[in-house]
């Protein structure tokens, strides 16, 4: 089944206690086209500036990533700038900007109409409305948003969230979304706007699904070693979103399960750098994994 991700490609700036990188590949597109392609088709709409490196597009194509949707434009290419601490919690973010991305226009490629499973990243709730009306009856369609729409660009959110079946943000938006400090109610109060399932990502603490139907609880998988945790929420939604277009068949239990893969690949994306380990990772090395998560909460 093909798979639609609408959302930024990037080059960014990281420092984390453990290193420093510069103009490496960023941006949720990145890591979540990479992250879902290990498990099924996908067709990325980006915008990109003549800066952005060929090799970037390359690596996209050799995963079977169709790159026919992304604009190129005069100009330079969307950037951010952060810094973390040794919590490796919320960065420090040391500059934004937008560039080509400002103007971003997201056309559909007309092959791209048909696909099955749509994520609308992290990007105005305007244009993600533009996108829902340029798609022919998709299977399941999920979206991102943060917190600078919530309170700038509420109205348009509100109408994005009546036309989405699945929402996923983190614990802070999802309080001021719901309005209500207390996660529960504010995932009932979430549900009530439209979604009829909200995935909050809740970094080092794993993830939490909500629905009518209850709700389900994956943690995150203890790792030794964490070198970058950018693009950690964009990869679970990529391995998430990749998971259930694979299997083709949404029921409550490939929900779950959903949530499950798309922690074992953020796993993955948190050991090195921008998209270098999700880039590398093996079929092999993440069924390993799976087992091993899979055992983490097994009673006997």
């Amino acid at each position: 089944m093909s798979l639609l991700v609408v959302g930024s490609l990037g080059l960014d700036d990281i420092e984390t206690p453990f290193g420093k990188v510069r103009s490496v590949l960023g941006g949720s597109a990145s890591y979540f086209s990479i992250a879902a392609s290990i498990f099924t088709d996908v067709n990325v709409v980006a915008v990109v500036g003549d800066d952005f490196p060929s090799s970037h597009l390359e690596l996209f194509e050799s995963k079977g990533i169709n790159i026919k949707g992304i604009q190129h434009t005069e100009g330079k290419t969307f950037r951010w700038q952060g810094r973390y601490g040794y919590d490796l919690g919320n960065p420090e973010t040391l500059g934004t900007y937008l560039n080509v991305f400002e103007k971003f226009n997201p056309v559909i490629p007309q092959e791209y109409k048909k696909s099955d499973y749509v994520f609308l990243a992290n990007i105005d709730p305007e244009l993600q409305l533009n996108v829902l009306k340029q798609v022919d009856s998709p299977k399941l369609v999920a979206c991102d948003t943060m917190n600078f729409w919530i309170e700038n660009k509420k109205e348009a959110l509100l109408e994005v969230l009546k036309n989405v079946d699945i929402l996923m943000i983190n614990d802070s938006e999802a309080r001021e979304l719901g309005q209500d400090s207390f996660m529960t109610k504010a995932a009932r109060n979430i549900l009530d706007l439209g979604p009829r399932i909200l995935v909050v990502k809740r970094g080092e603490y794993g993830a939490l699904q909500f629905s009518k139907e209850g709700i389900f609880w994956a943690p995150s998988y203890p790792l030794e070693e964490v070198l970058d945790p950018t693009g950690a929420g964009d990869s679970f939604a990529g391995g998430f979103m990749g998971f259930i277009s694979r299997e083709n068949e949404i029921t409550n239990s490939n929900l779950k399960r959903s949530v499950v893969y798309g922690c074992v690949v953020a796993s993955f994306t948190v050991e090195d750098f921008s998209v270098n380990r999700l880039s590398d990772l093996k079929e092999e090395e993440l069924n390993t994994r799976h087992q091993a998560f899979m055992g983490l909460t097994n009673v006997d």
